[in-house]
């Protein structure tokens, strides 16, 4: 009667055990990048639709299987609330989502797909490329195993149109020092030399802690010279002898034209822009249609830039042969944005000399790699030597 019972409170408690909630510590999450959803096609008698996803440029390798058993996360847009305002039914992609949690002593990537047809064929997750390198000792995480078993093989799987797979893929875990992961190996997801930020998120809650902002940059603000060139006359755009004359403005040390850098702030994005002054007395101007755009086709429009008018061609005196920068406030920009494009638009042709009235247009910038650029706008007085 003892055994009999002992055996049963046994089973009992590992019933309560496996009942009970996992814990999980989030360090990084995304919605990802978006995919184009290949051409679906319904079976005329079952109704069934399928799609053939696209080459992952490993076509060498032969061995496939049919993905079984695999886990569907019912709490999608718990994890990614920002989603919840697309109509993903609607629109011809796949968000391509990601989260990297420690369970169980391990660190778990879980690769999210959205499935765009009941079937899907040619599916392709990772192989032995597949690891986490340490940003900052160099450390590399290998991949211990996938979650369902389709490692190094391509795949197909069945389900529900809609549904959304949870792709598991396991390492070693993480040192609670470590700040920053480059993710390689996991090519269908974009993840193949990526580096993300690493905060530790108790339990499943997704909070945002204060590290993920920046502190407010100082920059050494312009100052105004002249108000006209040389005319005592309302700013005209083409009459350059109108325009304001600044001088004093914030010096850095050599960089490309139009490098950037970024700072988050709750109530702000700040991005410096260098420029090299190739005059004594040079032009610039900044419009107030410029803006970032993210992945998700939002935008964040210029408020102001520090010291420098708006909508005004201006003079800039210093030495030809200094590096500068101009910091631009931003609307805020939220955490989980990953990449952001530089949008500065055409304005108006105008007479001047070398007059250039074209926009700019920089693509794809990495929020992480922008807000590791912030040392390189340290102040950095003129030196001259005679």
């Amino acid at each position: 009667m003892r055994k009999v019972f002992s055996f049963a409170l046994l089973l009992l408690t590992s019933i309560i055990m496996q009942a009970q909630p996992q814990h999980v510590v989030e360090l990084a999450k995304s919605v990802g990048g978006f995919a184009a959803c290949p051409d679906v096609y319904t079976n005329p008698k079952t109704k069934k639709t399928s799609v053939v996803w696209y080459s992952t440029n490993n076509a060498w390798i032969k061995d496939s299987c049919e993905a079984k058993n695999v886990c569907v996360e019912k709490d999608y847009l718990g994890i990614f609330p920002e989603m919840a305002h697309v109509a993903l039914d609607e629109q011809p992609y796949v968000p391509m989502s990601w989260r990297l949690t420690e369970e169980n002593g391990e660190t778990v990537m879980h690769c999210y797909f959205r499935m765009p047809a009941d079937e899907v064929t040619n599916l392709w997750l990772t192989s032995e490329e597949t690891c986490l390198v340490d940003s900052e000792t160099g450390v590399q995480y290998r991949i211990r195993r996938t979650e369902p078993n389709t490692f190094r093989k391509h795949f197909w799987v069945k389900g529900k149109k809609g549904d959304v797979l949870d792709l598991k893929i396991f390492f070693a875990p993480l040192p609670a020092t470590t700040k920053a992961v480059t993710i390689f190996g996991i090519p269908n997801w974009h993840l193949v030399g990526d580096k993300i930020s690493i905060h530790r998120q108790s339990n499943e809650g997704i909070g945002v802690f204060k590290s993920d902002y920046d502190t407010i940059p100082r920059f050494r603000q312009p100052r105004i010279l002249l108000e006209h060139m040389s005319e005592n006359k309302p700013y005209d755009l083409q009459n350059w002898n109108t325009w304001k004359v600044l001088t004093d403005v914030h010096l850095i040390k050599p960089l490309t034209d139009e490098t950037l850098a970024l700072w988050r702030t709750p109530q702000t994005t700040y991005v410096a822009i260098a420029y090299e002054q190739n005059w004594t007395t040079e032009y610039f101007t900044f419009k107030n249609g410029t803006m970032l755009l993210d992945e998700y086709g939002h935008q964040y429009k210029l408020r102001k830039v520090q010291g420098a008018p708006m909508e005004e061609v201006f003079f800039m005196k210093g030495n030809a042969g200094d590096y500068i920068a101009f910091l631009m406030e931003f609307e805020p920009l939220p955490l989980d944005i990953r990449t952001v494009t530089f949008i500065e638009p055409d304005m108006e042709p105008f007479n001047a000399w070398g007059a250039n009235n074209k926009g700019t247009v920089i693509h794809n910038l990495d929020v992480w790699k922008l807000r590791d650029n912030q040392h390189l706008f340290n102040y950095q007085p003129r030196v001259i030597v005679e």
